[in-house]
This record gives structure tokens, sequence and C-alpha cells, in this order.
């Protein structure tokens, strides 16, 4: 087994000034979300970065998020889709999702976006007889114990060759300590067991921010 690199703060610094290309629209989504109480769901700086660039190198035309809050993924990835592009966003939260579209009508991407308030589970169900196989990209950063139920549900909407993402798979750390069972946790961790068995599915598991599972559907 190679070396594994601990990521000290030093070297996220470093990460952070030589990876990742920030902006003041950027910055200040992420000052207002850190003022909040849930602030820490907001995804890491350089995860948006990589989620975009995977869209710009996948010709990515339309995609679909499940789990928005206050919009700095589907900002990332909205500015990556060409002209015509298309995004559906899945959330519960009203307050949440309004700081999302003030960002995304300064950022000039809002005509691209289609945001979908409700339960994403009945929002997916309704898309499945239309809309099936005909995603280019998916996001799922959610409710953790939903996540089965939306990877299925995620799974038929992509076409073939699609990409799916998934966030928080490590979990803290949570899901390699056998001493952690509460639900999130097993549910995570059974579904990263599935993933890995899922002939559907080609995958990578990376160390990304709290863990990102890179999917594509065969």
């Amino acid at each position: 087994m190679g070396k594994q690199l601990q990521v000290t703060d030093q070297l996220y610094r470093y990460l952070l000034d030589f990876s990742f290309r920030d902006d003041a629209l950027l910055q200040e989504l992420r000052a207002e979300t850190a003022r909040m109480p849930n602030g820490v769901m907001q995804i890491a700086p350089e995860q948006g970065q990589f989620m975009a660039l995977l869209a710009q190198i996948a010709g990515v035309r339309k995609a679909l998020e499940i789990g928005t809050f206050t919009g700095y993924s589907s900002l990332s990835v909205a500015r990556a889709l060409p002209a015509g592009g298309r995004l559906i966003c899945c959330d519960v939260s009203k307050e949440f999702t309004d700081v999302a579209r003030r960002y995304w009508a300064k950022a000039g991407v809002a005509d691209k976006i289609d945001l979908r308030l409700g339960p994403a589970l009945d929002t997916l169900a309704g898309m499945q007889k239309a809309e099936a196989g005909t995603f280019d990209m998916a996001f799922i950063d959610a409710d953790k114990n939903n996540y089965p139920h939306y990877y299925e549900a995620v799974l038929a909407l992509l076409r073939p060759g699609g990409v799916l993402l998934i966030d928080n798979v490590l979990w803290g750390g949570d899901v390699a300590d056998p001493k952690e069972n509460d639900q999130e946790t097993t549910t995570l961790r059974a579904l990263n067991a599935k993933v890995k068995t899922d002939e559907r599915v080609d995958f990578c598991l990376l160390p990304i921010a709290d863990g990102l599972t890179i999917i594509r559907k065969r």
C-alpha cells in the first residue's frame, strides 16, 4: 500500500491556495452560510470546483441535485453548464433555498435552475415515467437515512454513462469505526457496501471533504 497523506491544516491551506480558483460571489455565499446555525452542511470549496470541472469534462447538459441548502453546489454546477443546460434541484426548505435563489440570480444562472420544493422522493417518483434515462449527472447530499432510496431513484433517471456523486460517504470517519452504529452511520456504511458490489455501475470513493463517491452508470 502506498503512503497515505495526512491533510494537516497547513497542507489544506496550501491545497486551497493552489488548486482552487475563488471569486467574490463564492466568498460571499460561503460567508453568509457560515453565519447560519446549519452552516456546516455547506460543501467544501474545492468540492464545488471539482464538481464543476467534472460537469465540464463529462459534457453535462442536464443535471439533478438532491439537497440544495443555500446553493453552493448548484451554483458551481450551473455555472459549468453550457447555454441551454438545465439543473433540477430538490429540497424541502424554502428558507435555505431562498438564499440559493439570490445567489443564482447574482451569478446569472437562475434560468438554468428548476427548484422543486417538497420531499425529494416524491419529486423523483414524479419524474420516473417521463425522464428516466435522460440525466447526465446527479448529486446526492440530503438526509442520510434516505440515501439508499435516492440512490435507486437517481440511478433510474441517469442515462447510461451518466455520473452520480454521493456526498458524506465517509461521515467524519464514523463509517470505518465499528463502535459507531447510529442509523445514519449504518445506512451510509451499507450503501458504501452496496455500491462496491453493484454490477450496474463503475465507481470510485475519494477522500474529498467528507468523502465523495463518483459513480458511472453502465
